[in-house]
């Protein structure tokens, strides 16, 4: 069986000139035939859509499936690819592809004069989640982090700079992390989704309406495996201008691979980019936490969809256990 679908009506903005491209092609690949044949089996895989900053095109997919289509959770509109194999069917396979063209974001100068906005239509980006608590001691340390700080703009920069200056990236981390905001602030180690959740609850404890963005690192070479590569960064809303990315987690991650100290020239350059920046070498899959899926997965929330999610039976696999779960992601340029 095939399907194939066009990328989504979404309007395509030329780029500014200096802003770098990527383009290659992701084939993700997955085999749940290991798994008993006696219960049925559903997948979720995270799926791109296009925006003013990747272009999604050229997406196919094909497998052994009973059902297969894409459908958007209700909170976030976090789009999916639903697959669903009958418990009679035991070869358990599909095949996503789509190519890719990404540009680098790029905010030269962020306005310093800020517009009103009704907090009202920002409410799922100020509001706390399961494990992001935005009152007690996360509340205290956010008004301690931004006393004297006015606006929006000054409040986001200085998370962000305590956030650089008070985390690490601990490679022993299963995973991007949790986002566990509690027990972080008490052991503020982690990889990216943990970095960037201690800035989101800040920020939002702070005032500052804020959302976590869920992608996938691009390969820099041809046939890449890159099926480990999910990455987790930031974006804030800066009234009469939009949202802003920055990348706390991708400073951190640098200091640690490179050996830099916090005042070393290259971590201020580092600062300095993914302060309203991002590179080429990431797409968009999803955002938000506490997801409900579409259609609904059995059991408790997802913390959040960066991973492809399957369930057999209403049991969940763990998604960051090659054996249970099997899948691959390739990069080709």
């Amino acid at each position: 069986m095939k399907k194939w679908l066009l990328a989504f009506a979404f309007v395509f903005i030329a780029l500014p000139s200096f802003a770098l491209q990527q383009v290659g092609t992701f084939t993700w690949q997955f085999d749940l035939s290991g798994q008993p044949a006696d219960h049925d089996a559903k997948l979720w895989i995270p799926y791109p859509v296009s925006d003013t900053h990747q272009l999604i095109s050229n997406i196919e997919w094909s497998g052994t499936y009973t059902e297969a289509a894409v459908y958007t959770e209700r909170t976030f509109g976090v789009p999916v690819l639903y697959v669903r194999w009958a418990k009679e069917i035991k070869n358990r396979q599909i095949t996503l592809k789509y190519k890719v063209e990404r540009s680098e974001q790029v905010n030269s100068e962020l306005p310093q004069a800020e517009a009103p906005y009704n907090q009202h239509d920002f409410a799922p980006y100020l509001s706390a989640t399961s494990l992001g608590p935005i009152d007690g001691e996360v509340k205290k340390l956010a008004d301690e982090i931004t006393a004297g700080k006015t606006g929006i703009l000054e409040k986001a920069r200085a998370v962000y700079d305590w956030t650089i200056e008070n985390t690490y990236r601990d490679p022993e981390t299963r995973g991007c992390g949790l986002g566990d905001v509690t027990s972080l602030l008490r052991r503020p180690g982690g990889k990216c989704a943990d970095i960037s959740s201690i800035y989101v609850a800040l920020a939002r404890a702070a005032g500052v309406p804020t959302k976590e963005v869920l992608g996938l690192r691009t390969g820099k070479e041809d046939n890449q495996d890159v099926s480990t590569w999910q990455h987790c960064w930031v974006e804030f809303y800066l009234p009469g201008y939009g949202w802003v990315p920055v990348d706390p987690a991708d400073v951190r991650k640098a200091m640690l691979t490179q050996k830099l100290s916090l005042d070393d020239p290259k971590v201020a350059q580092l600062r300095n980019y993914y302060w309203g920046n991002v590179d080429q070498y990431r797409i968009r899959l999803s955002e938000g936490r506490d997801l409900q899926l579409n259609p609904p997965q059995q059991g408790p929330a997802i913390n959040y969809l960066m991973y492809p999610f399957a369930q057999i039976g209403g049991g969940t696999l763990d998604w960051l256990d090659p054996e249970k779960f099997k899948y691959s992601i390739f990069w080709n340029q």
